[in-house]
């Protein structure tokens, strides 16, 4: 082969491709030219299917806990509300004799709470409702305190704590026995007042007596709960308050009860919806069928005692609608709070964050 033949194989080697040849341009979804982000619309498809399949696992994860729940709370609450439906035994109009089945009533087990036989339930329901009142009051501030004093760093701190929590550790029954015993007529609450009190009888003084040991029993409850709110504050905050000139009384209304109000209404709703149930400790302090601090459990469970299923029914299922409404009405007034949600503000947050991920068109601002 001679020179110049071999001088023009490197020219036409070294020569770039024209642009016809040049590597294929990405097409599909991907866009008409090079480097442009995906389709809204296949992001969106694979969102979705991940979206579904976390949904999926999910409802997986979660089903043992909801079947667990239908076996011991719908279908005990279906099954009283169908019980409250019928009437007592009683003797039979045609044959003379007791008859063997429960009479449909309908809705006459309700109505006659509104009538002369409704006055026992709505002592129970008054009854009831001042327990609860006043003890979730008693215990909040008495739980508060108790958190604040747990939170202090101070020697001899944990013997502090454990003695606060001990009441709570003690099972009902027993704390209904101890302050049964307390109260007696010559026992350790009258020889401290120096008065001779009839506790455990009719009367005022048995609320009195009930108050007292609900609140000892619970209220360290609220205190643990508002005690891991305190533990997660930041100590800067406090340094921070101190060098701007704020008081300790300051700092609490300002930034402790702010920051554990959270904590402290969750403990609060627990509180209120345990309190409304309040059966053991009155029972075995005071004793059943006590006009004074009979409940709406003690009712319920008086009427079932003697064999008048429906109107004990009906009695349970209005408790059950009363602490469902105090539950509903607690979260939607504090909502924001219970279960961090923030109302007006979160959904403000979500649209900034739609609008953050939205696609932007060329030569458009995306608004923070």
């Amino acid at each position: 082969m001679s020179d110049a033949t071999r001088r023009k194989a490197v020219v036409d080697t070294n020569t770039p491709p024209p642009p016809d040849t040049a590597a294929p341009r990405p097409s599909g979804t991907a866009g008409s030219r090079a480097g442009r982000p995906a389709a809204p619309g296949t992001a969106r498809r694979g969102r979705n299917r991940a979206t579904a399949g976390s949904g999926r696992m999910a409802a997986l994860l979660v089903s043992p806990t909801l079947l667990v729940l239908t076996v011991v709370v719908l279908y005990p609450t279906i099954m009283a509300l169908r019980e409250s439906l019928y009437g007592t035994k009683g003797l039979d109009p045609k044959t003379g004799f007791i008859s063997d089945t429960e009479p449909f009533v309908g809705l006459q087990n309700y109505a006659d709470i509104f009538g002369a036989a409704g006055d026992r339930f709505w002592n129970a329901f008054w009854n009831t409702t001042f327990f609860t009142v006043v003890t979730v009051g008693l215990e909040t501030v008495i739980g508060v305190a108790m958190a604040l004093i747990m939170h202090k760093a101070f020697q001899g701190r944990a013997l502090v704590r454990a003695s606060i929590l001990i009441p709570w550790a003690v099972p009902t029954a027993i704390s209904g026995l101890l302050w049964r015993w307390i109260f007696n007529s010559d026992g350790i609450a009258n020889a401290l007042i120096g008065r001779q009190v009839l506790w455990t009888t009719e009367g005022f003084h048995a609320k009195v007596a009930v108050i007292i040991a609900e609140v000892w029993k619970t209220a360290p409850f609220i205190g643990l709960l508002v005690l891991a709110g305190l533990q997660v504050i930041g100590k800067e905050v406090y340094e921070a308050a101190r060098m701007d000139g704020a008081s300790p009384q300051r700092q609490f209304w300002h930034i402790t009860l702010p920051l554990v109000k959270p904590a402290l209404l969750v403990a609060v709703l627990f509180r209120c919806l345990d309190a409304l149930r309040m059966f053991d400790l009155p029972y075995l302090l005071v004793g059943a069928q006590k006009h004074s601090v009979e409940t709406l459990s003690m009712l319920a469970q008086n009427e079932a005692s003697n064999v008048r299923f429906g109107p004990a029914a009906a009695y349970a299922v209005i408790l059950f609608l009363y602490v469902f409404l105090i539950a509903l009405g607690f979260v939607r007034l504090l909502g924001a709070d219970v279960i961090g949600d923030g109302g007006g503000t979160a959904r403000k947050g979500k649209r900034k964050s739609r609008l953050r991920r939205a696609p932007a068109t060329d030569g458009a601002e995306v608004p923070a």
